[in-house]
Formats: C-alpha cells, structure tokens, sequence
C-alpha cells in the first residue's frame, strides 16, 4: 500500500461504475489509479473525486500495469471558488494538462507539484489572468531546465516536448 498527497489532473470514464484518475503525487509523480465505485451516486468515493481536488490518497500499487487500485480518498481542498468562472476551470484544465504533458509517469518532480499546487489554488481565490498563465509557463520551463529567459518559454516547451495542449488557444482568446 502507498500513500501520498494528489491533485486530481483528469478523470476518465473506465466503466459504468468506475473511473480513472491521474493524479500528480507529491513525492510520487504522475500516476493511474482505478477509482473502483466512483461513478456510483453512494459509492466510498462519491462527492471525494473532482478535477482539480488535492487530497490524501492510498492505493494499491499494480504488478502488471501502470493503473493502480485506488483505496481511499480524504479530501483536502475542494477549490469551489475557482468553479464559478469558466474561463478560471479552462486555465486549470490547462496548467493539469501542460504539467502532465512535461511530466514523466512515476517519476517524482516536487516542484511542479507545487507550482500545481500553487497555480489551483491562485485561480480558486483571485481568478484567471493572462499574467498567470505566463507565469506557469515559464515556471515550469525554468524548472525543466529548458528555459534560458531569454525566449517565449511557451515556445521552449513546445520546442522540447514536441507541442502544447490545445487548450492553450481558447485560454489565450477568453483572457484576451
């Protein structure tokens, strides 16, 4: 049994009573897990799982694949403020997927948990900016060692990951 402290960065349906969620772990990385039940209106997880929650999390780690089984879920930040707005739930969407998007699956990168963390829990109380989203950007380029200052950082990640989640353009036209 693991344990660690996530963020929620997507949720994915597996079956008509189960989900798939990836989680960024402090300590941990990127990981699967199957949420057993969670689509179930009074199952264990019912109201634990949403985009974006940070929460205290065990689960069960898998021999054979990446997608682990999921055992408890203790909510600890529900950021109902940023849900009000949705261009603050599409900047969010998009800092969850440009951090998956650099990150590698069970490798540990604490400051970009953190900058996650931080990112969320900006928009949850001050709303979504454009300054915001440039900060991310070039936070997480400086942190993964492709950014000089000197360039666009967006133009660094897209240079060194190969592309940049397209949910960048409809942030960049509701922040404009």
């Amino acid at each position: 049994m693991q344990s660690g402290r996530g963020i929620i960065l997507r949720l994915t349906k597996l079956s008509d009573t189960s989900l798939i969620v990836t989680w960024c772990v402090e300590g941990v990385g990127l990981i699967k897990t199957v949420a057993k039940g969670a689509r179930r209106s009074k199952g264990s997880f019912s109201g634990k799982i949403d985009l974006f929650y940070i929460a205290d999390i065990e689960w069960v780690e898998s021999r054979k694949s990446e997608l682990h089984t999921l055992r408890e879920v203790c909510p600890i930040e529900y950021h109902e403020g940023l849900r009000g707005q949705y261009r603050d739930v599409l900047l969010a969407g998009y800092f969850t997927a440009l951090a998956e998007h650099v990150m590698e699956f069970g490798q540990s990168d604490d400051e970009v948990f953190d900058l996650l963390r931080r990112a969320i829990n900006f928009l949850n109380t001050k709303g979504a900016t454009l300054r915001a989203l440039e900060h991310f950007e070039n936070e997480l380029a400086r942190m993964t060692g492709i950014w000089d200052g000197r360039r666009r950082s967006n133009l660094a990640i897209e240079d060194a990951f190969g592309s940049l989640p397209r949910s960048r353009i409809e942030c960049l036209e509701q922040l404009a």
